[in-house]
């Protein structure tokens, strides 16, 4: 493989490769080879793909290249996504067995836009951690500084990405598990609105519309594009936002016009800004001032502590119930010693809960996405921090720790990420111009239900203002 191909591959986003095959100007299986090579020399240092399909990549190279990302190599995430024939274990050694029987409705649209599929990416045990340091493979380290957690739970895919590795890999987002990798990786990383990707056909909710699966890209127009591709209702889903008439890449680059835009620089709770993260908000916001938005300081009133807390009251429950699940498949249930101390104490403690706490911890979120969607509406787009803190050092979020009061107050750091999870609002991480600890800080668009277009051409406009797909980490393809 030549050198100049490496670069032009890892210098390049999704749409530009297709574009490539498309001139025929490249061959699926050149990218797939070249992909190939910059995982095995660089993930060594990352240790971002833990699970390696190349045989599925290189057969489907093989094949005329089909829809707007024909030919380009891709990711998928370590929980989640079934991929008929592929393993999916969630982090856990319990589940290395599990093969996929099956494709999710999202896998057959991701085949359908003509990604190659070359593996998995690395996430934490069960999903719940916003780094990725699962005990069975061991932790991802962040391209820019390794002593840095490059956030989770798509930690190992926002990794991929900005490394050089696929210019797009899937993510998912329970509680900010999209948008904190996407900004301790300096990537786009959007979670679209509630209902916008289906759940099907094996699964019609999961955490009452709370998790949202898409992905982690290097320029904004992948991410409009990569939203063509798999958005879409399926048959029984409980959740429908509306639809554009034009295509979200359309939208996305289309001109721009005044906006109303909230900005907060307030902690819901925990501790306040840090000073390199309040100062990223605020170079956001003056940017988006000289380019014509109207700007206004507003601060959340609406309890997000309490929210936090009924919200794991209902995660609690709902991995307690996939342990179950899980449980069938393997044959035996899950013991102590095979999970992670934080998770068994989640396990244990979704057993103490009533039915009566349970529903009223539903209609705390409930409120909360009600009481949200009122505060916000005001606003074309709000602005907030993604972590109120710069990215921890690895380990801070070691889910050994058995604390759970703990180890969840830890996570006010993501204050602004589960608040619209719960509301399901669609919200935008994009790379500012600020870095702590020489890595990334990223700042956050919230949009109305529905209403990625107003993200997406938003995003569009500060990308081209601040373009940071030239930004390179020190481990990266082409060091």
């Amino acid at each position: 493989m030549t050198k100049d191909l490496v670069g032009l591959y890892a210098d390049s986003d999704a749409l530009a490769l297709a574009d490539l095959v498309k001139k025929k100007e490249v061959t699926p299986s050149e990218l797939v080879e070249t992909a190939i090579q910059i995982i095995e020399d660089i993930d060594p240092k990352l240790n971002a793909v833990v699970i390696k399909n190349y045989e599925i990549g290189r057969a489907a190279a093989q094949s005329e290249p089909k829809g707007p990302f024909g030919g380009v190599p891709f990711l998928l995430k370590n929980i989640g996504s079934h991929w008929e024939g592929t393993r999916v274990d969630g982090g856990m050694e319990y589940l290395k067995d599990y093969v996929c029987a099956y494709d999710s409705t999202l896998s057959s649209r991701i085949k359908e836009a003509g990604f190659l599929l070359l593996g998995r990416t690395n996430s934490p045990e069960g999903g719940w951690c916003i780094a990725t340091e699962p005990r069975f493979y061991g932790k991802t380290l962040n391209p820019w500084n390794p002593e840095r957690t490059p956030g989770g739970s798509s930690g190992g895919a926002a990794a991929a990405v900005v490394s050089g590795m696929v210019p797009l890999a899937e993510a998912s987002d329970g509680g900010g598990s999209i948008r904190v990798p996407a900004s301790c990786c300096g990537v786009v990383g959007l979670k679209p609105s509630r209902g916008r990707i289906t759940y099907g056909p094996a699964d019609a909710d999961f955490w009452f519309g709370s998790v949202y699966t898409f992905a982690c890209t290097r320029t904004v127009r992948d991410t409009a594009a990569y939203l063509d591709a798999t958005a879409g209702w399926g048959a029984g889903d409980p959740y429908t936002p509306p639809v554009p008439e034009k295509s979200w890449l359309e939208l996305a680059q289309a001109a721009p016009r005044p906006l109303k835009i909230g900005f907060t620089l307030d902690a819901p709770f925990g501790e306040p800004l840090a000073p390199e993260v309040a100062q990223a908000v605020r170079e956001t916001a003056s940017l988006l001032e000289g380019m014509g938005h109207k700007l206004e300081p507003y601060t959340v009133k609406f309890d997000l502590e309490k929210a936090w807390w009924d919200y794991n009251d209902i995660i609690a429950v709902e991995m307690a119930n996939a342990m179950d699940q899980s449980a069938a498949l393997v044959g035996r249930p899950i013991e102590q010693h095979e999970l992670a101390a934080f998770n068994w104490t989640m396990f244990e403690y979704a057993k103490t809960l009533s039915a009566k706490q349970y529903s009223a911890s539903i209609a705390g979120i409930r409120k909360a996405n009600q009481q949200l969607g009122i505060e916000l509406n005001q606003f074309d787009a709000f602005l907030t921090p993604v972590l109120t803190q710069p990215p921890r050092p690895v380990g801070y979020w070691s889910m050994e720790d058995g604390d759970r009061k703990r180890y969840l107050a830890r996570w006010s750091d993501a204050a602004y990420m589960f608040a619209f999870n719960i509301s399901g609002l669609p919200a935008i991480s994009l790379p500012s111009t600020t870095f702590a600890n020489n890595t990334p800080i990223g700042i956050q668009f919230v949009g109305r239900m529905g209403d990625e277009a107003t993200l997406l051409n938003l995003a569009t406009q500060v990308e081209q203002a601040r373009p940071w797909i030239g930004k390179k980490p020190p481990i990266h393809a082409t060091a």
